[in-house]
């Protein structure tokens, strides 16, 4: 049986049992639970909803037993060895020459190689000694413990990294099956129209070639008549001549028929530029968003929908987070306002980008320097429009502060960003008054973002677009 608490790998000292059945020193758990948000098992991870686990009484019996049973086999097996003399006078070392820092006899202290030393008893050296060591080895104590902190929590990113390859290999393959549904009907659909037009064209040609037998077979029935008078008596053809005659010149000559017009299959109408025209109509099954949301930006309460361009706030500001997903603290994750930027951020050019914003709540759009720190206050160098409490306020701290006298609320808020002019507008997209504008002060990439403590979502909306060619 083990012995040993799993966090600080000493004999258990007044264990306590979770529901999970691991056991820990009481101290440690708790000491354990301080540092986290949840109070989770140091072991499995899974949650305990008791404050104040019941002790374990058998194990701690058990181990206070072992304890008293090694102290006394070490007694026993382990005689005391004896005390180290001077080398020099063979007597008991008892004093501790600060001078020459070394432990020394009576004998020493009197001799001519300690004159005029300074002296303390062993004793008290040591203790003194062994108190400066032991606050040495609390910073390496200290980083271990900062150690196998990181180390749990690298053990649990690596296991979300799992979790976010399997969701998102999830996702990128619903969006090829989607894909491959419209080209499977594509396929359907023009095939289904080919064998239409095969079918329909086959069957004039069948009515033209049963006509055309009919006439044929009406000559041929003239032509053998004619063919037998021929070869009749002279006085019975002279007698049939006239009659036969008329039936001969009677019969219609006419102009040997041709192929109609437009009898072959519209070949360039089902094949020509197949590849393109399945192409554009796929526009319409798929949308462009100019802004797409960075999941691994984003503070612990806020969820991103799965097409990375809507967010909102999983909890209120009121309400325990204990219970929402782990995520990775990454150094790329805001943690302390609840925020998430874009995916791509902007050096050059003219950028606009529309986000479906709330009547209620507190919800904030705006752009923000990548030189702005993730963790803790950011000071300076965001610009953004802010809304709580019923009003919106123009906000780029530490300069601007200015509250707004809109004539609509907002359902849609339009951003336009000018790099080269370092010039952000904001105007209203339904009607396109201009809201307010900033001149940007900042150097390097600017990242547009979202911050919302509102559970309704905040939307990027997708853009129309048009496919041309060159």
């Amino acid at each position: 049986m083990d012995f040993n608490c799993p966090v600080c790998l000493e004999v258990y000292k007044n264990p306590v049992v979770l529901s999970c059945s691991h056991s820990f020193c009481k101290a440690c758990l708790q000491n354990w639970w301080t540092q986290k948000v949840t109070r989770e098992c140091p072991v499995c991870k899974r949650r305990s909803s008791r404050t104040d686990p019941p002790c374990n009484l058998v194990l701690k019996n058990l181990c206070e037993t072992f304890s008293h049973q090694l102290r006394v086999g070490q007694l026993h097996s382990q005689p005391p060895s004896p005390a180290p003399l001077c080398p020099q006078h063979k007597e008991k070392l008892q004093l501790f020459c600060v001078d020459h820092k070394q432990p020394v006899c009576l004998v020493c202290r009197d001799s001519r190689a300690h004159n005029n030393h300074r002296f303390s008893p062993i004793d008290e050296v040591a203790q003194e000694y062994k108190e400066q060591l032991q606050h040495s080895l609390e910073p390496l104590q200290d980083r271990l413990k900062r150690c196998s902190d990181v180390r749990q929590h690298w053990g649990k990113t690596s296991e979300y990294i799992q979790q976010q390859g399997q969701r998102t290999e999830r996702l990128i393959r619903e969006e090829f099956d989607k894909m491959r549904s419209f080209l499977q009907k594509e396929e359907q659909d023009r095939i289904r129209a080919l064998r239409t037009e095969v079918q329909q064209k086959s069957s004039l040609m069948e009515q033209r070639v049963a006509a055309l037998t009919q006439e044929m077979d009406a000559l041929s029935k003239s032509i053998r008549q004619t063919e037998e008078e021929l070869k009749s008596q002279d006085v019975m053809f002279l007698q049939k001549y006239s009659t036969t005659v008329r039936q001969v010149q009677q019969a219609p000559l006419k102009s040997v028929p041709q192929l109609p017009s437009g009898c072959l299959l519209d070949v360039a109408k089902h094949l020509g530029n197949l590849g393109f025209n399945i192409w554009k109509k796929m526009k319409d099954l798929v949308s462009y968003t100019p802004v797409l949301l960075d999941p691994n930006t984003a503070n612990r309460p806020l969820v991103v929908s799965d097409d990375l361009c809507s967010v909102h706030c999983a909890t209120t500001e009121t309400a325990d987070a204990s219970d929402l997903p782990w995520v990775p603290d990454n150094p790329e994750r805001f943690t302390d306002y609840v925020t998430v930027l874009a995916a791509e951020g902007f050096t050059t050019g003219l950028h606009s980008w529309e986000a479906d914003v709330q009547e209620e709540g507190r919800w904030a759009v705006g752009v923000i320097a990548e030189s702005a720190p993730r963790k803790g206050e950011i000071t300076s160098g965001y610009w953004e429009i802010w809304f709580q409490d019923d009003h919106y306020t123009a906000y780029a701290p530490p300069h601007v502060d200015k509250v707004l006298q809109l004539k609509h609320r907002l359902q849609r808020i339009r951003v336009d960003l000018d790099i080269a002019r370092k010039k952000l507008s904001f105007s209203d997209a339904q009607t396109h008054a201009l809201i307010h504008t900033f001149l940007l002060t900042f150097t390097g990439k600017v990242f547009p973002f979202i911050n919302t403590a509102y559970v309704n979502k905040v939307k990027i909306c997708s853009s129309n677009f048009t496919l041309q060619l060159l």
